[in-house]
Order: structure tokens, then C-alpha cells, then sequence
């Protein structure tokens, strides 16, 4: 008997340290990577090799090549299947585009969770399969109370957070319409090494290294002083896997239970290789510099600031700590390190 998992997003952050986890406890790993005209599987590269391990193309809004993949799972191991985990963590997941590209957004955060759940509900082995959803504390958005926690009211502020939210609710639904194995996880900020370039924790942590070589090298940020929980993706793809090791399906939070701001991620970041950060001025008009040589390095710019913003988001994560067993092991300090290191050599 063999255990399966089939990942859309395989070839992100969370998708590449899940298939290294997955490949670890013996699994077949199968992922779903979108066509374009650059390869886009430098994360999961050192993988390839790996006979375990199955790519096919596809993309969450054609729903018809989501049927025929799951159907060729189903016949490849028609015998021997144990247990299938579909982890839909494929999505357009950047949240200040998703007010430029609102309804593909809609469709491949939203629908495109309706169409992997349609797809399982066509399979002769549908009752092997476990699915997880990968939700986002971005629903919370405009917070109602703090911390966040699994029954706390959402109030999302982009596109990306609504239509993660349908995502969300749609799990739900055909969990308690059809009788599926199906769970939210409902993850805060997660970073590490292999972050998209655009995201803020990347962008601080690269440009820190471009200013190390390079006195005219400058960091332009948007919002400095919104906060958020942030861990490190290898230990939040370990909870995303026990949530579908339990006997019933249901619906977690996965955080630190701490909180930063961006600006402090710049000054841990910067203090690491020798810049004491002071600022001056407000709103667009801040500047960061270097207090021992009066350097400006940092600088605001409104072209990075959201159409609505979230100001705060931290995480309640007792009930996956309870039930689950999990606990994040790397601190924020740990991390900025890590992709400090990674960013500046």
C-alpha cells in the first residue's frame, strides 16, 4: 500500500519544503506546475531526480486537466492506494497585485477550489481522499478582535482575501455537504530562503545584500509599520500535514503567536550585518539611515502602499497546539537570519 499526495503550488515556497517533507516519510508526490515561458522549478530542482516524485502541467482554473490528473493518480495506484492528500496550495497570492489582476485572482483562489473539490467528488477512491485547504490570515483583514483565532469573525481587504475566503467556506461546505475529508488551514505569515522575491521580508533581505555591494543601492517599502506574525514555512508545511493525520477533518490556525512590524524585520535584518538603523521625517518623507555614517538607505514609496491596508494580524494557534501537537520551532529572530544569510553573500 502506498500513501499519495497530489500538490497544486508545487513549485513555491510551502510546495517545495511539503514535497521534501512528503519524500521524506516515503510518499508519492505528484504536483501540478502552470506552463510558462521561463522554467519556474529552481525550488524544487534538487528533487528531480527523485523517482517518487511526478509533475504534470496544469492550472486551478481548467478544471478539466484537474479531472484527468486525479484520474491518472486514481488508475496508477488503483491496488495499492492507501491514502490520497490533495494539498491545494497553488493560488495568485500576492495581495497588493490582486487589486490589479481581481478576477483572475477570483477564479484561481476562489473557483479553482471548487474545481479541485468537484474533481475528487468524481473519484472511485474518493473516500481515501484527505484535502487541505491552504487558507490565510489575510481573511481576518480589518481585525475584529486579537488575537485571531479559528472562530474569529473575517472582514478580508483585498481581492486575495475574498477570494480566499470562498476557498475557505467552499472547503467547509463540501465537508459537511458530501461528507468529504476536508481542512482549512488557516496560516499566518510564513517566510524563509525560498520566499518570493516580491514578497516584503524578501525584498528587505535582498536589497540589504545589493546595499552591502553597492553605496547607491537603495530598499523602497510601502507600509513600515504594519505588523504581522511571522514563521517559518518549513514548520508551518509540518502542521499543514498532521491537520490531515487526524481522524476528523476540521479547520485550524497555524502562528507564532507574536507580532512584528516591518520595520522591525528591516532593523533586525540591517543590525545583522553592522548598520544601526535610525529614522527621520513621516509618511512618505521617512527615511532610514545608518546612524554611523548618515547613509540613506530606506526609503518609502507610495507605488508599495495597498488600495485598503491591514494594519495587524497575530494569530491564536491553541487549538493546533492542543489537538494537533504542533508548535513552531524557529523564532523571528532565527528566521531573519536564516534569510539574511541566504540573501547576503
Amino acid at each position: 500500500m502506498v500513501k499519495v499526495a497530489f500538490i497544486t503550488g508545487i513549485t513555491g515556497q510551502d510546495g517545495s519544503y511539503l514535497s521534501e517533507f512528503l519524500l521524506e516519510k516515503d510518499y508519492r508526490v505528484w504536483g501540478m506546475i502552470r506552463r510558462t515561458s521561463n522554467l519556474n522549478t529552481d525550488r524544487i530542482d534538487h528533487l528531480m531526480s527523485d523517482d517518487r516524485l511526478f509533475l504534470r502541467y496544469g492550472d486551478l482554473i481548467d478544471q478539466s486537466n484537474i479531472i484527468k490528473i486525479m484520474n491518472d493518480i486514481e488508475r496508477r495506484y488503483e491496488n495499492e492506494l492507501e491514502v490520497l492528500e490533495v494539498y491545494n496550495l497553488g493560488a495568485m497570492s500576492h495581495v497588493k497585485v490582486s487589486f490589479e489582476e481581481a478576477i483572475y485572482c477570483a477564479d484561481a483562489n476562489g473557483t479553482g477550489v471548487l474545481h479541485l473539490l468537484e474533481a475528487i467528488l468524481q473519484l472511485k477512491c474518493r473516500d481515501k481522499v484527505r484535502f487541505y485547504q491552504a487558507s490565510t490570515s489575510e481573511m481576518y483583514g480589518k481585525v475584529q478582535e486579537t488575537p485571531q483565532k479559528e472562530t474569529t469573525p473575517f472582514y478580508p481587504r483585498s481581492p486575495y482575501g475574498v477570494s480566499k475566503l470562498y476557498g475557505y467556506w467552499i472547503t467547509k461546505n463540501y465537508r459537511e455537504s458530501y461528507g468529504l475529508y476536508a481542512s482549512n488551514g488557516i496560516l499566518f505569515n510564513h517566510e524563509s530562503p525560498r520566499r518570493g522575491k516580491t514578497f516584503v521580508t524578501r525584498k528587505i533581505t535582498i536589497a540589504l545584500g545589493n546595499i552591502l555591494k553597492d553605496p547607491r543601492a537603495k530598499l523602497y517599502l510601502g507600509n513600515i509599520y504594519s505588523k504581522r506574525d511571522w514563521g517559518h514555512a518549513r514548520d508551518y508545511i509540518e502542521g499543514m500535514w498532521l491537520m490531515l493525520q487526524q481522524e476528523v477533518p476540521d479547520d485550524y490556525v497555524l502562528s507564532t503567536n507574536e507580532m512584528h512590524s516591518v520595520k522591525e524585520f528591516v532593523e533586525m535584518s540591517f543590525g545583522l550585518k553592522g548598520f544601526d538603523i535610525g529614522w527621520r521625517g513621516e509618511g512618505l518623507n521617512e527615511v532610514g539611515y545608518d546612524k554611523k555614517t548618515g547613509r540613506e538607505m530606506i526609503f518609502i514609496s507610495d507605488k508599495y502602499l495597498r488600495a485598503a491596508e491591514v494594519d495587524l494580524l497575530l494569530g491564536d494557534a491553541t487549538k493546533a497546539k492542543e489537538k494537533l501537537g504542533w508548535v513552531p520551532k524557529s523564532s523571528f529572530s532565527e528566521l531573519v537570519k536564516e534569510m539574511v544569510d541566504h540573501d547576503c553573500v
